[in-house]
Order: C-alpha cells, then structure tokens, then sequence
C-alpha cells in the first residue's frame, strides 16, 4: 500500500486553511442571494453610480414637493429685514401658516408675491433658466424670484394706518405702536402717510425703514402698494441656516392693544 499517496491525497482536501476550505467559502459566498461575483469592476462601479444618482433624484423630488407644499427656505437677499432677518439667513417659511381659513395678522412676517403690489408685472426671463432658478430658489441654494419678497405686516383690512403721531410713532386704528423691532437709529417712517387699507390686502413694511422698499413707497401706483391676500406665499416662523442663528423668528407684542377697525382687538 502507498502510504505516502494516502497522507497526501487526505491532506489536500481535510487540512484546514487550505485550497480546500478557500473552494468551500467561494461556493458559499456565490450562492448568497444577492452577492454578485464575476462582474467586471467597471460595471459593477456604473451600477453603484446608477444607484446613487436615482436616489439623489428622489430625495430632490421629495425636497421639492416638501417645500412646493409645507415649509419653503426662503435666503434673505438684502437688509431691509434687520436686525430680525440678516443677509444670507435661510427662513423656513411656513406654507400651512394661511392654508385653512387663518389670516396674516399684525406683526407676523410674511413672503409674498409682489407682482401688482410691488411691481407691474413679473419681469421676462429665459423659461428653462427660470426654471433651474426656482428650483434652486425653493431649495434655498439661490436667492429667490425677483417677485418674491419679505416683510412685516403692519395693517390687515380695514385698518387705518398712519405716520407719525406727535411722539414719531406709527398709529393703528388711533392706537400707538412702540416697533421695538425696527432696526435702531431709523424712525418709522420719514415719509408721512395716512391710509385705510382696503379689505383682502396687506398693508408691509420692512424692519430696517431706510433700506427697505415697501408698502409706502408704493402708494400712488396701481394696487397702492398692498399686498392681496391670495398673493401671500407663507409666515417666516423659523431661521434655519446658518447654524450660528438657528432659532424660531421672534414674535412681537407691538400690536396687542391695536383694535380692529370695528373697534374689537384682534
């Protein structure tokens, strides 16, 4: 008998570590659902890239149908909102604040549509550079449509407002406002206006008076300058970015003691 045949055939398939044992876990390993092997490495990359670019797709169509619909960021492009919102400040602009039956009131922060209130008319741009715009815009990565704009509602309908009383201070429905919210150094105004703001409409200002463009600079053109409601796109409620400023937007009492215009506080 060949002994020596013998010990070696048995050590070629018992003896542990070898050739063997690597066949053994290669058999395993390929009837694994789901392990692939055999597949060229570039393809099995492509496939990887593939995977990967469909899921960044359809995380953007869930952003973008979130911030169509619920809560819209919103960057901050100038400063007629200081001290309360500053240059390059993402807000989260609540979406839902309006949508079943509330209304804008006085002192909330609103972003609108200003087409026929600030502006005649949207201004005409290329439709697929819009289009990549907006949707940038509603991520919160660009800076938001010309149309669009942020301020402080500082008369809903039927209210009279009117600057200045003999203190300097803006009046609503007879009742002095004391802003502590405007930007410091400005006055409330240093153009005197008195108005009724006509039902359905907004009457807007900015915190930072001197730099800020709004409702009274646009009194004398068609739409007076306020805002319809059906035009108001959300409430800023939140200052989402950057991390140094997280933080829920500051409510303010300033219109507490305003009555409405049938003399009832609201």
């Amino acid at each position: 008998m060949d002994t020596e045949a013998q010990h070696t055939e048995r050590g070629r398939s018992s003896a542990p570590g070898t050739q063997g044992s690597e066949a053994e876990e290669g058999s395993r390993s390929a009837r694994v659902p789901g392990v692939v092997t055999g597949l060229p490495t570039g393809l099995t990359t492509g496939l990887s890239l593939r995977r990967a670019g469909l899921l960044g797709v359809g995380c953007g169509v869930v952003l973008l149908l979130l911030s169509h619909f619920v809560l819209q960021p919103f960057l901050i492009p100038s400063t007629s909102m200081e001290p309360a919102l500053e240059v390059g400040d993402r807000v989260l602009v609540n979406k839902l604040a309006y949508r079943f039956g509330s209304e804008p009131r006085r002192g909330d922060v609103v972003v609108f549509d200003g087409t026929g209130s600030f502006l005649r008319e949207a201004p005409e741009e290329n439709a697929v550079a819009g289009l990549v715009q907006g949707a940038a815009a509603a991520l919160g990565l660009a800076e938001p449509a010309e149309t669009d704009f942020v301020k402080r509602v500082a008369g809903i309908g039927g209210d009279r407002v009117v600057c200045c009383d003999k203190e300097g201070r803006l009046e609503v429905n007879g009742v002095p406002v004391e802003e502590r919210y405007v930007y410091f150094g400005d006055a409330p105004s240093r153009v005197p206006f008195d108005i009724v703001v006509p039902q359905g409409t907004l009457f807007v200002l900015g915190d930072h008076r001197s730099k800020s463009r709004d409702s009274r600079d646009h009194l004398g053109e068609p739409g007076g300058g306020m805002v319809p409601l059906d035009k108001v796109i959300g409430r800023a409620d939140w200052i989402g970015w950057p991390a140094g400023r997280w933080s829920a937007l500051e409510q303010t009492g300033a219109f507490d003691r305003v009555p409405g215009p049938g003399g009832t506080h609201g």
